[in-house]
């Protein structure tokens, strides 16, 4: 009878140990989680903030391609007042697609193509579309390994009263975005 006295008091201590160790470690997951998104919202404010640099450019060229310039400039608007999850990878692929659409106008102009300027504005969205996609394979991965912690026992034990739950992974919704607009740097083609 007495080691049995001992034994529900140390399973007590040993569980609560267990308890606050899958604890922490949830919140260590989820905090990875936010600096994930955090990280592709700043590449998504580096590239709003290259937008109008590359817009100017292109309209220095392409003067009568205004229904282009107007959707780029909208969707860099849209994705600055983005404030939630969703409404980012909304903002996000929108703008993007309409960076394509603008990238396209620039190929029928050969000496635009050959402007140093946006050369250079070239190279830099392309280095920031690589820190992005960089961004959101660091925020995806951190998500599975949160929501592979939420839905596997026996953390599951303690996710689900507590709060944690899956977050969503940052997708792409049109197959047609799912790289980054083509940057040429080959003259006179």
């Amino acid at each position: 009878m007495g080691i049995y006295i001992w034994a529900v008091p140390v399973i007590a201590v040993l569980a609560l140990f267990w308890g606050v160790a899958v604890y922490n470690r949830l919140v260590r997951l989820r905090a990875l989680v936010r600096e994930g998104f955090s990280g592709i919202t700043v590449q998504l404010r580096r590239r709003a903030d290259l937008v109008p640099n590359l817009v100017g450019t292109v309209q220095g060229y392409a003067t009568h391609e205004r229904e282009v310039f107007a959707e780029v400039t909208a969707q860099r608007a849209g994705a600055i007042k983005a404030d939630s999850f969703q409404a980012t990878a909304q903002a996000d692929n929108a703008l993007t697609a309409a960076l394509g659409r603008l990238m396209a106008v620039v190929e029928a102009y050969p000496t635009l193509k050959a402007d140093g300027n946006f050369r250079q504005l070239q190279e830099e969205l392309a280095q920031i579309e690589e820190q992005l996609q960089g961004a959101r394979r660091y925020y995806n991965a951190t998500v599975r390994d949160l929501n592979t912690r939420v839905r596997s026992l026996p953390d599951l034990l303690i996710a689900g009263p507590l709060g944690f739950a899956e977050e969503p992974f940052y997708e792409d919704g049109d197959a047609a975005i799912q790289s980054a607009p083509k940057v040429s740097f080959e003259q006179g083609r």
